[in-house]
Parts: structure tokens; sequence; C-alpha cells
């Protein structure tokens, strides 16, 4: 059998049948031929297996699997995936089809080994299509603040080489994707809206449980803590590439700890632990207008107390 182009690893845990039929039904709605697509669903171990309810089964290879997480999810995808190129969607949501053809058109006739695209809560989403230079992924991460999502970009499979994902984490794409794009020499930044992201109550991001939220924060801790260690032992411009994304991560990691904790106590105490592993203050950088504010205002008691009482959280 041909190689197909592309390969489809879907997610799916416990979602409604309608969600997924739709997140399908947006990949065989492209110009794809059969031989040219290959659609993967990884079923994480629902309670209800969804394949006798689906509308479309001929087309697609089911594995479910017990249910281990996102990540081992994904892998066991990449394990099976036959294609030259690997496209990451969430069953609960789908590709946006013209948008997505424009990414596919570069997957066809530029020999990308990545095609970064935009996602979009709209349903009417812009399509006046920029046509972007090739730089290389160490180039953009230098220049740009990344955006980490795995959905939101194709990739060819053997830039990964032995590239997986952590089982067992939340924010496992701040971790995977930088090291991705380090591999690439050949990036496409599009500003195609392709990938409809529908937000969930449910999600990880909105939970309110105590002991999620410390998981959050322990497991961004991590990822920065991984980031950096790679950074070390890099070349120059690819050391330059993460430690602009640890900078970033840290600001990040810095906002959650004031938003989720709510308390100024807190995150004193946060300074204090990123100060001795070396991660504090920011460094001085003009990464963006509002890293170079956030970085202003943490950097002394008083523009502390107005991070805290700007985002109306208790101190």
């Amino acid at each position: 059998m041909p190689k197909p182009l592309v390969s489809f690893i879907v997610t799916t845990y416990n979602l409604p049948v309608t969600l997924l039929d739709e997140c399908l039904n947006s990949i065989l709605s492209l110009s794809l031929s059969e031989e040219e697509r290959e659609i993967i669903l990884i079923d994480d171990g629902s309670e209800r297996s969804p394949i006798d309810f689906l509308s479309k089964r001929d087309d697609l290879i089911y594995i479910r699997q017990a249910n281990q997480g996102l990540s081992v999810a994904r892998n066991n995808g990449l394990q099976w995936a036959k294609g030259e190129y690997i496209q990451f969607v969430d069953g609960d949501d789908y590709l946006v089809t013209a948008p997505y053809e424009h990414c596919l058109d570069f997957v066809r006739y530029a020999q990308p080994d990545m095609v970064l695209f935009h996602m979009t809560a709209s349903n009417d989403p812009d399509t006046a299509f920029s046509t972007p230079q090739p730089v290389s992924g160490c180039e953009y991460l230098i220049e740009n603040n990344m955006r980490a999502a795995a959905c939101g970009y194709i990739f060819r499979k053997e830039v990964l080489r032995e590239l997986k994902f952590t089982p067992g984490i939340y924010h496992e794409d701040e971790e995977f994707t930088p090291q991705l794009l380090l591999r690439s020499t050949r990036v496409f930044d599009t500003n195609a809206q392709a990938y409809y992201y529908r937000q969930r109550s449910g999600s990880i991001t909105h939970n309110i449980d105590r002991k999620v939220i410390d998981k959050r924060l322990k497991d961004i801790l991590r990822v920065i803590d991984h980031l950096k260690a790679i950074a070390i032992q890099s070349s120059t411009q690819s050391k330059a590439a993460l430690e602009r994304r640890v900078a970033q991560l840290t600001m990040d990691y810095l906002y959650h700890i004031i938003v989720l904790t709510k308390s100024r106590r807190q995150l004193d105490a946060t300074i204090e632990e990123l100060k001795k592993q070396g991660l504090y203050p920011l460094p001085d950088r003009q990464y963006t207008r509002k890293y170079i504010l956030f970085r202003k205002l943490i950097d002394s008691h008083w523009g502390r107390q107005i991070l805290m009482s700007g985002l109306k959280v208790k101190r």
C-alpha cells in the first residue's frame, strides 16, 4: 500500500458521538483521497465504545486503550501512523475546510517540516490567507511567541525522531512543541484559522479543584525545568530560542500562581524558589510589550500589589 500523505490522530474519551461524528466528517470532507489520508481514532478507555454509533466507520482505524491520558493516546497513535505527515485532532473539535485546505497546499507543494495555523471559536473564520516564506523552527522560536497546542500544526513524522509526549502530566504540549520546532528546518507560519476549538466547562483549564490546580502548577514548573536543561546543552542559536520560551513560560507560571492560588504569600514564596533555580528575575529582553510590562511589575513589591489587585484576586 502507498504511504498516506497525512495521518490524522483523533483522540476521544467519553465524548458525545455527535461531536465525534462532526470531527471525523470534517476530515473526510477534505480534498484528500482515500489513499492520501489515514484516520486513527484512539479511544482512551471511554466508558462506552463509540465505534458502533459512528455514522462512518469504514474509513478509520479504531484503537481502544485503557484510560491512560492524552499523552499515551497520542503516542500510541504515532506508533500506528504510516503517513508522511501527522495531524492531531481532539475528538470534540474539527478542521475548518477552506483554511485547512490552504495548509494542505503547503504540505503538497512546499516540502515543509511544519505548517502552523490558528485555532478559532468562530463558525465563519477569515479566509484571506497569507503565503509565508519558510523559516527554521529555531528562527521562529527566537522571533515569535510560540502557540504550543499540538493540534495547531501539521508536521512531518520523520522530524520526530525519538520525541514523544510525557505521560501523566498537564501542559504536555508546552514541552513537546518547542522541541519539535527545534528539529524542523522548513516551517511555514500561516494565518489560516484552520482548527475549530470547542471550549468545554469540564476541561483542565476550567477545573478549580485544589489538587488539579496544584498538579497544573507543578507540571508547568517541570516543563520549564526540562526546557531549561535542554537549553544549557544546546548550540548558541537553539539556546537563545529556548531561553525565550523558558522566560515566557516562567511569566505564565507566575501569572497562574496569582490567578489560581489568589495568595500574595504564595507568590512571594514562589519567587524565592525561582531565584534559587536561576529563573528569577525574568530576563531583561524586549520579547513583547506584555512581557516587558509584566517583568517590570513582578520585580518590585508595589508592582506585585498592582498585579494582584489588577487581576482582581485576594491578597
